[in-house]
């Protein structure tokens, strides 16, 4: 396959995904869940991301670096129509591909600043991880104080420590594949020190 059918491809999977988002989008709205709704309109904007990344750091995304991170946005936004709740291991692979996602622009830019990534990579994602659960917790306790249907759901400690299990376990995975998967973002990096 060459890279402008490659391209090609490509362009056609990330507008398959936010078709897919828009449709999840009006799912929420026809069954009245603010959740799933919410969701979709962060995914759906989550999908142009690379597009400012890439303006604002001269870099390229390769096309599957632009599919999996629609995915993910895909993947968060239908579970909010169900496979959270219904499918027990939902939630771990979101908070997997999430993490990667951040975990790999953190990668990035210690590469880019010739800087050992492991040590960024694990803070950003310790800290993050923790802010998100924090903010579930709020954003549930505060729709249940008001009566109405929470955006994001904060289910119980056990599921808050599962959580940032998998967002280490995400962390992990581009430590070990970031050099090999992410280059194209830090093609001149300079030699790295800690």
């Amino acid at each position: 396959m060459s890279r402008s059918s490659g391209t090609t491809l490509g362009s056609v999977v990330e507008s398959a995904i936010r078709c897919g988002i828009v449709t999840v989008f009006g799912e929420g709205v026809r069954r009245r869940n603010p959740g799933a709704v919410v969701n979709a309109v962060f995914a759906f904007t989550g999908t142009y991301l690379p597009d400012a990344v890439e303006r604002l750091f001269d870099v390229e995304f390769r096309a599957w670096q632009r599919v999996y991170a629609g995915g993910a946005m895909l993947a968060h936004a239908v579970g909010m129509l169900g496979p959270y709740d219904d499918t027990w291991w939902w939630d771990h692979v979101t908070h997997t591909l999430s993490t990667t996602i951040l975990a790999g622009f953190v990668h990035a830019a210690a590469d880019r600043r010739g800087r050992d990534p492991a040590p960024r990579v694990f803070a950003v994602v310790v800290v993050a991880g923790l802010f998100w659960e924090l903010l579930e917790y709020v954003i549930h306790a505060v729709s249940r104080r008001l009566g109405i249907e929470p955006i994001l759901v904060s289910y119980s400690a056990q599921d808050t420590l599962l959580d940032l299990v998998f967002d280490v376990l995400g962390a992990t995975l581009v430590l070990v594949f970031g050099d090999r998967l992410l280059g194209n973002f830090a093609p001149d990096a300079e030699p790295r020190d800690g």
